[in-house]
């Protein structure tokens, strides 16, 4: 995609002058890139700054995804993953089960695990403390990712301990960076509509800006393409960039990235409206990474965006492509079970595809050198320090 910025859409004009100036967008400027319909111009712009920040980088990791249960004491209308406790379909993993995947996913060349699940109303602190300690124990080198926002408000309630008390003993337990789940959009009409139980955007930020000034890398979310207005996505981005700004100016750790997520009606209360269409896919991954000056990566996570267009993404401001991930049981596109897996080989072969350079990343973006003659990791030390 050539990169000088070209838009066909006269109102673009100032945006684009702008963005090759490094200047930060607004919020009119948002909406403004939201109602304009010069889809290519929107990617031109977004890969200005994709390539100011990476070059042809464009970067993955091997990774697993562990979701512990699908047992949830909330009913979000977006989500089809939940089940109540002995309903068709509910589980919940033993330790013992997590701890044996982590180790298979590691004895696999994984770098990272990143745990997820349900608010499970019975379960005790001591099950997600023991969880890590395991994975830590026959896993050293690997490092978790774990436990959205919501789910640590939930262990507040559980273990009756504050936000920052239970991420201390959490890191303590073997913890190394929080996922972004749980964001969904930062609104208060949207939250009362369509996941009103959940906790609000307050929270949410109040978990992350904790996270941040005890050393605890995180990343953040955008569900978009359901019941959400562009201005209402656009105030979202705005959030995020506001709290990574005063992370990055107060705080030991900060945003690594920002993985929009598309919304999948199937299965969900929701299931009667369409969803994002391809080029609201695009739009959307574009827009955020205009928006978000100040956040390094944005991710077109492939399970949520599909395999083609997240391709297509690298040249629309995207300069990430998660990972291998192998099984995921929260959303299943076009009917797709809990085992949907890239190899390493089909990751690097779809970027070299896009002209772009894959590197392999580790959960903090440290580039992972292998020693080519038994595939293991040479560089860097994978353990935090």
């Amino acid at each position: 995609m050539s990169n000088d910025g070209f838009v066909s859409d006269p109102t673009l004009n100032s945006i684009r002058e702008k963005v090759l100036a490094g200047k930060v967008l607004s919020y009119d400027d948002g909406v403004a890139l939201y109602h304009s319909r010069d889809l290519h111009g929107i990617g031109r712009l977004a890969n200005i700054v994709r390539e100011r920040l990476h070059g042809d980088k464009t970067y993955y990791n091997r990774n697993r995804h562990i979701n512990y249960t699908n047992v949830c004491a909330l009913s979000c209308k977006f989500c089809s993953f939940y089940r109540k406790r002995g309903e068709e379909g509910a589980y919940e993993m033993p330790i013992e089960q997590v701890v044996a995947t982590a180790k298979k996913a590691a004895d696999a060349g994984a770098t990272e695990v990143h745990i997820v699940g349900g608010l499970h109303p019975w379960l005790k602190f001591d099950y997600y403390l023991d969880m890590l300690r395991g994975v830590k124990s026959a896993c050293p080198q690997l490092h978790v990712k774990a436990f959205t926002a919501i789910e640590i408000v939930h262990f507040t309630r559980v273990a009756r301990m504050r936000i920052e008390e239970v991420l201390s003993a959490l890191r303590d337990a073997g913890l190394g960076s929080l996922p972004g789940g749980g964001a969904e959009i930062f609104d208060e009409r949207v939250h009362a509509e369509v996941f009103k139980g959940k906790v609000g955007a307050n929270k949410w930020f109040e978990v992350h800006r904790t996270a941040h000034r005890l050393g605890i890398y995180s990343n953040a979310t955008m569900l978009y393409g359901h019941v959400e207005t562009p201005e209402e996505r656009v105030k979202h981005l705005i959030a995020l960039r506001e709290l990574q700004a005063e992370s990055l100016a107060s705080s030991r750790a900060h945003f690594n990235s920002i993985i929009p997520l598309s919304f999948i009606p199937d299965g969900s209360e929701l299931g009667n409206l369409p969803g994002p269409t391809g080029l609201t896919d695009l739009k959307t991954l574009a827009i955020a990474r205009l928006m978000l000056h100040n956040i390094a990566h944005i991710k077109a996570f492939w399970i949520m965006q599909g395999v083609g267009l997240s391709q297509v993404a690298l040249d629309w401001g995207c300069d990430d492509l998660d990972g291998t991930v192998v099984w995921y049981d929260i959303t299943k596109r076009e009917g797709h079970g809990v085992h949907q897996e890239l190899h390493v080989s089909d990751i690097q072969r779809r970027i070299r595809e896009a002209g772009r350079t894959p590197i392999e990343r580790d959960t903090l973006y440290r580039e992972v050198k292998r020693d080519p003659a038994n595939d293991r990791v040479i560089e860097p030390e994978m353990a935090l320090a």
